[in-house]
C-alpha cells in the first residue's frame, strides 16, 4: 500500500465513525488530506479502534516521521557535560524519552491542527497514546496537577517513551510558587526517567507559549533544575533542551555558552 493509499484509508475510516462527518469530501491535494487526517485524529475521543486501522496508521506515521528526518541523540554534540541544545521537531528525535507539555486532562490537544507540542506528540505517536493516557487518568480519578510527571510508551515516535508533565499557567506576574512548580516539572520528569533507567531525556520549553511563562525565566529555571539533578549522579546522562523557535534557541545559547 502506498502512503497516499494509507492516508485515504485512514481518513475514510475516521469519517465513517461519525454520521455528521460522512458528507465531508476528501480533497485531491496531499497537504489538505494531511491536515484533514490530523484534524480527525485530534478531535477523536479516546476509545478503541480496529487492529487493521492501527496497523495502517502505524505504517503511515512511521513513514511520515522518517520523511521529516530522524535525529539520533547519539549524533549530537553536548554544549556542556551531559547537556545538549537542539533546534528541531521533537517528534523526530531519537532518544530514551521526550517530554510533553501536557494539560491537566493529559489526553492531548483536541484543537484541530493546533501547533502546540501536545498536539504534535499525540498526532505522531498515534491514537494509542491518547487511549493509554485516558486509562491513566481514569485510574487516577482527578485532573493532573502541575509539577508532576507520568510516563507512557512513545508508540510511533522515534523515542522510547513520553514523559508527560503539566506546567503552571501564568496570568500576570510570575509568583514564587509558580517558579517552584516549573522546577518541579523538570525534577519530576528526571526522577521518573531515573526510576525507569532511562539515559537520555529531551525537554521541550515547558509552560512557555500557550501557558505564558516568560521564555527567559523558564529557560533559567530549566537549566538550574537540570544541573541540580545531575549532581545526584543517577542513570540519566544526557539532557537535551529542544527548542523550536529562534527566540528560545538564542536564550539557551546565552545560558549555556553555546555557539
Amino acid at each position: 500500500m502506498k502512503q497516499s493509499e494509507r492516508r485515504i484509508f485512514l481518513i475514510k475510516s475516521l469519517l465513517q465513525e461519525r454520521t455528521e462527518y460522512r458528507d465531508i469530501s476528501i480533497s485531491a491535494d496531499t497537504e489538505q488530506q494531511k491536515q484533514l487526517l490530523r484534524a480527525l485524529m485530534n478531535v477523536r475521543a479516546p476509545q478503541q479502534i480496529g487492529t487493521e486501522f492501527l496497523r495502517i496508521q502505524d505504517e503511515y506515521l512511521k513513514y511520515e516521521i522518517a520523511a521529516k528526518g530522524i535525529t539520533d541523540v547519539a549524533e549530537l554534540t553536548p554544549v556542556q557535560q551531559g547537556i545538549y541544545l537542539w533546534q528541531g521537531d521533537i517528534t523526530t528525535l531519537k532518544c530514551d524519552a521526550v517530554v510533553n507539555a501536557a494539560n491537566s486532562g493529559m489526553t492531548g490537544c483536541y484543537i484541530p491542527n493546533h501547533r502546540c507540542i501536545d498536539n504534535a506528540i499525540h498526532t505522531f505517536a498515534g491514537m494509542q497514546l491518547r487511549l493509554i493516557c485516558d486509562n491513566l487518568m481514569e485510574q487516577q480519578g482527578y485532573p493532573e496537577p502541575a509539577g508532576g510527571a507520568k510516563i507512557t510508551p512513545a508508540f510511533n515516535l522515534p523515542s522510547r517513551y513520553v514523559l508527560h508533565t503539566v506546567g503552571p499557567f501564568i496570568s500576570g506576574k510570575v509568583k514564587k510558587h509558580e517558579r517552584e512548580l516549573l522546577a518541579s516539572c523538570y525534577r519530576s520528569c528526571l526522577e521518573l526517567a531515573a526510576e525507569n533507567k532511562l539515559e537520555s531525556v529531551a525537554f521541550c520549553c515547558i509552560s512557555t507559549g500557550e501557558f505564558h511563562f516568560p521564555n527567559e525565566l523558564a529557560a533559567e529555571i530549566a537549566v538550574q533544575s537540570v544541573k541540580k539533578f545531575f549532581r545526584l549522579q543517577t542513570g540519566v546522562k544526557k539532557v537535551i533542551f529542544n527548542v523550536f523557535k529562534d527566540l528560545d534557541k538564542n536564550i539557551y545559547q546565552k545560558l549555556l555558552g553555546a555557539n
